[in-house]
Formats: structure tokens, sequence, C-alpha cells
């Protein structure tokens, strides 16, 4: 006599499978030869598949999901998954229950940003957080509800792929962020399994050479003479002058400021060194016309910080109006090294003034003074200023030693 809770599991056959009655379950047996032991839960409300196997001597009942949303191809093959996890002597039930309360990608990012901390034990500036933030949403955000190991090193792979085809930079960027996650989880315990975006080969990246060329800069001097915004445009004059990095001049702060020895004191910079930066006599003039605000920011903003933040529109209004393309406000600190050169400055003169770290060199960085420093970003500034029209000669005046 035919058993009818047993037989070949077929979508027309469990649609019409009758619900059982209430506070009943009624058990199907799927007898497919790729079943592997799957099972149907009926009760009054819902038809469920699941397995039953006797995992470490005990007896375990693994549910894999509920018809139809689950369909008998994908019960099928999970069966299959969880049998050879059997064999191994893993219970997929305990599993299952670890990856509930395992962290997802989302929550391990929130957390980064609130507690991860630099290599000089500082935590994250606001400008690297939206830096991450943009790049998370927009490309690892979509795996935000997954947990930690539900994530591969196919899926990053992939990834770095997909993006590289047009972005390589960016790319290699994303994967670096995602790759520091999963370092920062295991440093917190809360992933256990290999770095899944370690060990991803990089997309070779061309370093960017461009900076302000001697037909370009009447031009530019004439478009920042005409920005309304008096502040912004001696941000950007303070940019080229220094060669300091734009996240500092925006940071710059009067109690740094030493007007009569014409220097300025940045605490800590990007390679977690402090800088003292040489003011040229333009520079100076720049600043005092600045003094007299309460605000102890050079540069103050209306945002959280209290400081100067977003620059773009009006770097992009200087931009159309000297008719160059293609300048990025980051490549004014490379027209000053450039121009040093130009000028007759040593790599080891230019590589003190714009704060490089190079192995090779910093011994002898540690030993320079600020005085040929000095001289060098003058004579490049002159130099730069006479090209764009803004003095009748690039002569320097001869270097006093100046008093603090």
């Amino acid at each position: 006599m035919n058993d009818p809770t047993r037989f070949s599991f077929t979508k027309p056959q469990l649609d019409a499978l009758p619900p059982a009655g209430a506070g009943e379950r009624i058990i199907y047996h799927d007898t497919h030869k790729n079943a592997g032991g799957l099972q149907l839960r009926v009760t009054s409300t819902s038809k469920t598949f699941f397995i039953q196997r006797r995992i470490s001597g005990k007896p375990e009942r693994v549910t894999l999901g509920k018809f139809p949303d689950m369909t008998i191809e994908q019960a099928r093959k999970e069966v299959a998954r969880l049998n050879a996890l059997i064999v191994q002597g893993i219970n997929p039930n305990s599993d299952a229950r670890a990856l509930k309360t395992e962290t997802t990608l989302q929550e391990l990012f929130d957390e980064f940003l609130q507690h991860r901390r630099n290599k000089r034990g500082a935590f994250l500036s606001e400008k690297t957080k939206r830096s991450y933030r943009y790049d998370f949403g927009l490309y690892l955000g979509k795996w935000g509800k997954r947990k930690l190991s539900q994530l591969k090193d196919t899926d990053f792979g992939k990834l770095h792929a997909e993006i590289g085809k047009e972005h390589p930079t960016t790319a290699n960027r994303v994967i670096a962020l995602a790759s520091s996650l999963f370092g920062y989880a295991a440093e917190r315990k809360l992933f256990k399994g290999a770095n899944p975006a370690h060990g991803i080969n990089k997309f070779p990246e061309n370093p960017r050479n461009r900076f302000l060329l001697s037909d370009e800069l009447p031009a530019f001097f004439k478009a920042l003479a005409d920005e309304p915004n008096t502040s912004l445009r001696d941000f950007f004059l303070l940019a080229l002058l220094t060669g300091a990095r734009r996240s500092n001049v925006q940071e710059m702060q009067w109690k740094h400021i030493h007007l009569k020895r014409a220097e300025w004191r940045i605490p800590t910079t990007k390679n977690g060194e402090p800088q003292t930066v040489t003011l040229t006599p333009e520079a100076v003039e720049i600043l005092k016309g600045r003094q007299g605000c309460d605000s102890p920011w050079v540069f103050p903003g209306t945002g959280a910080t209290g400081h100067l933040i977003e620059p773009k529109k009006a770097w992009a209004r200087v931009l159309e109006r000297a008719g160059i393309d293609n300048l990025r406000i980051h490549d004014l600190r490379r027209t000053l090294g450039s121009w040093q050169a130009k000028t007759g400055a040593s790599l080891v003169i230019v590589g003190k003034s714009l704060n490089h770290k190079s192995p090779s060199t910093t011994a002898v960085y540690a030993q320079l003074d600020l005085d040929p420093v000095r001289e060098s970003v003058e004579r490049a500034t002159s130099a730069i200023l006479a090209a764009g029209g803004l003095k009748e000669s690039a002569e320097v005046v001869p270097l006093k030693k100046r008093k603090g």
C-alpha cells in the first residue's frame, strides 16, 4: 500500500497539499533521487522544508526555509550542502545561531568610523570619515546587511575588477577600505576568518604630475583676483605659497602662526610628523590681512568643525574664469615643489619644504634648518609671481637672519 506522505516533490503537488488541522502537523518525505532526506512540515498556516539528522549522537532538526519562498530545487541543493557539513561533524544549527548574532558589514563600518584610530593614535578625521562614507555607500553598502562570514574573496575580486574597468584608482581605494574593515574586525574579535579583501592584485596607478605652467599663471592670478569670495581667494593663494596640504590649510589656526618669525607650525600632518612651514613675505601679508576675527581658525566656517570645509565651487569658478582644465587644489602644492626644482632647489630641499617622508632622506631632513628651505621657497614663489605678472622681477631679496 502506497504511503501518501512519501513521493517525489513537485510544485503542483506541494501547492495542492491541504493545511493541517489546528494544532496539528503533517510530515511529507521527498523520494527524489537527489532529495538527500528532504522533508516538508505542513501546519495550519505554513509549509516548511527541513531535514532530520543525528549529529554528534544527538537528534537535530535543521530548518531550511518555507515553501514556496524556497523552491524545491533550492531546498534539495541546500540539503546537499548541509549533509556535507554534517559529515564533517559540523552542526548547521550551531552555525545558524552564531550567524544570527554575527556582525553585519554595515554594523562593522559604523563601529569602524566611531572607534578606529590611525597610526598616531588619533581618531579618524571628519574629512577621512566623509571619504569613507562616500566609498562605502557607493560600492560596499549593497552588502551592508550581510554577515561578515558571508562575504567571500570572490565578491571583492569581482567588485575590484568591475570598478577598475573605468576607475582603477578608485577600485584600489575601495578594496583597501574593505581590507581595513576586516582587519579592524579581526582586531576587535568580530571576525575569525581570513580577510576576504586581502591579497587582491591592485591596478597600476599613474602618478599625477599636473602643476601650473608658466603660460597659465597670468590667467590664474587674474581669475583669483576676480574671485568675489576673498576668504577663498586667500585660501587658494596660501595653499600655493606654502605648498601645504589642503586639509592643513583648511585647519590652519592662529595659535600655530608666528608672523615675526614668518613660520607656521603644523602639529600633525598626513605622514604623522609635525611640520614647520616657512611663510614668504606675500604669505605673511595675506595672514596680516586676515587678522582681527574672533575665530581661532584662519579660515572660519559655518559647519560643525568651525573651519572651512569645501572650497570646490569657488575653485571651479576660478578655473572657469582662467580657462584652465584638469587642475586640482592639491596641484597647487605640486606647483610649488615643481617651481622649487625649476629654480635650482635640490630634491632634499623640496622634500623638506613639502614635508615628504622618505626613508632615504629622513636623516638628512632632520639635520636641515629652515634657512635653505626658506630661501628655496621664496625663490620659487617669486618666480611664480613674476611669471604670473604680479612682480616685475623674480629676484629675491638676500636672506637675512630673522629673530624670533
